[in-house]
């Protein structure tokens, strides 16, 4: 009965098998039209919109190569994605973060993109960004969005004590952000700045980055040793020294996440909290009429404003058959112009150079925010422009292209400088909420500038197919 049920089974995977190749050519077409199955990690209504979108505009454009839509979900990304992958389902383009490719690049599960990708995208992304998607000599992603940590401040207690306003050209130095902090504190319950570290060691690393802290040193002999140094200690001696001796930081808000402390901030308990970049659309949403608030530049150390940040990425699936297709596809989603909408959709910053939105090159409208007025958007906030430039190799046409209009809710500075150019840098640690490290149990993979990878260069040799398992 055993042997009959085996066989049974056996036929019926051949058949299921053959069902999957026959009537496509074995290439996943049909009557000559391609489906490419994209799978987007996009949550917040405006960016699903925004993605779906773009798909419609592509399928309307590209009769012959069809994308599908698909809903993934940022708590099970990578061990959804594994599954995918072992089980030959993998979607052709993979929407993931830069953190979380290590496993997928050096298990050979996603494509080499080198000889994929356009020159105009390859050289619209700097350098820096490119990094965190490159594991041995392959470039296993396209970096195409990331959320630097800023200071969210109350505009109206900033203005009212007097103190500096950093921009990006004039960004606090760690010293002074800890006198600044010592200033706004009371003494009596009102706090300069509310640390929320219930990712203490993400944020620390992150952040001392500026202040030339390094952590992981790599010798000669490719081994990598642990060095806490001066640099190292710049963050977390701030961090004790305002909770600890000055009193500026409560003691309460350690635990606690990003959205724990705005309550707090909007009651007017912390002058300024440290959050990442897309925290500016909860304060739109949650901020009480006729709040005023503004976004700062974190503190800078020796090396400026360099800090970590894990830009989110697409890939292509290595065993994808329609893999031109599928990075001609990326290349349509991040254009200048797309990525600007994706960014939008994901308050966060894009990657890309060109069209991209940066103090100095785009004109500023306005600065600053009243979370209560109508049309917050629309009016009091900062308003940046960059002309969209075409990017398919076209002449420009004798009508101009639209401009694309990007507003940062509250934001700050109308320096000539970059915005933030801290926005460039790899991140050695993730800051969404959570990290595939912690949830299975594996050693972190340290992306910053190159410090520490801990897997071997990827190989040639991939997972075994079925004709190989035993």
């Amino acid at each position: 009965m055993r042997t009959r049920w085996s066989a049974a089974a056996v036929a019926g995977l051949l058949l299921v098998a053959g069902a999957g190749c026959s009537g496509d050519g074995g290439d996943g077409s049909r009557d000559g039209r391609i489906t490419l199955r994209f799978q987007s990690l996009a949550w917040q209504k405006e960016s699903v919109d925004v993605n779906k979108e773009l798909v419609r505009e592509w399928n309307a454009a590209h009769p012959k190569v069809r994308v599908e839509y698909v809903q993934g979900s940022w708590d099970s990304v990578h061990d959804q994605l594994l599954t995918s992958f072992e089980g030959g389902e993998a979607p052709d383009v993979v929407h993931d973060a830069s953190d979380d490719l290590a496993d997928f690049a050096y298990g050979g599960y996603l494509a080499d993109l080198r000889g994929l990708l356009s020159e105009r995208l390859r050289s619209d992304i700097p350098e820096r960004s490119w990094e965190t998607t490159t594991f041995g000599d392959g470039v296993y992603g396209v970096p195409f969005l990331q959320e630097p940590r800023v200071l969210i401040a109350n505009a109206e207690w900033l203005e009212e004590s007097g103190v500096r306003i950093p921009t990006p050209r004039e960004p606090w130095s760690w010293s002074e952000f800890r006198a600044v902090t010592a200033e706004l504190a009371d003494g009596d319950g009102k706090y300069g700045v509310a640390w929320p570290l219930k990712e203490p060691v993400s944020a620390t690393l992150n952040l001392s980055l500026s202040a030339g802290g390094r952590l992981f040193h790599r010798g000669d002999d490719g081994k990598v040793r642990i060095r806490f140094e001066e640099g190292d200690a710049v963050v977390p001696r701030t961090i004790r020294d305002q909770v600890n001796a000055d009193a500026s930081a409560p003691d309460s808000t350690l635990g606690s996440g990003g959205s724990d402390t705005l309550p707090g901030f909007f009651g007017g308990k912390y002058a300024m909290v440290p959050l990442g970049f897309s925290y500016r659309q909860q304060i739109v949403q949650q901020a009480p009429k006729g709040f005023r608030w503004r976004v700062l530049p974190a503190p800078a150390g020796a090396d400026g404003l360099a800090q970590g940040v894990s830009p989110q990425t697409l890939s292509v699936a290595q065993d994808s058959p329609h893999k031109e297709e599928a990075a001609a596809f990326i290349d349509f989603l991040l254009r200048p112009r797309n990525m600007v909408r994706l960014a939008l959709g994901d308050w966060m910053l894009p990657t890309g150079t060109r069209g991209a939105v940066r103090a100095g090159v785009s004109r500023v409208e306005g600065q600053g925010g009243d979370a209560g007025a109508p049309g917050v958007l629309q009016r009091g906030d900062r308003t940046e422009r960059a002309q969209a430039t075409p990017d398919d190799g076209r002449k420009p046409g004798p009508e101009p292209l639209p401009e694309v209009t990007v507003r940062w809710a509250g934001g700050a500075s109308s320096s000539a400088g970059p915005l933030w150019p801290v926005a460039q840098f790899p991140a050695p640690l993730k800051s969404r909420g959570y990290r595939p490290d912690e949830r299975q149990g594996r050693s972190p993979v340290f992306q910053g500038r190159g410090e520490l990878r801990d897997q071997p260069p990827p190989g040639r040799t991939r997972k075994a197919t079925a004709g190989q398992l035993g």
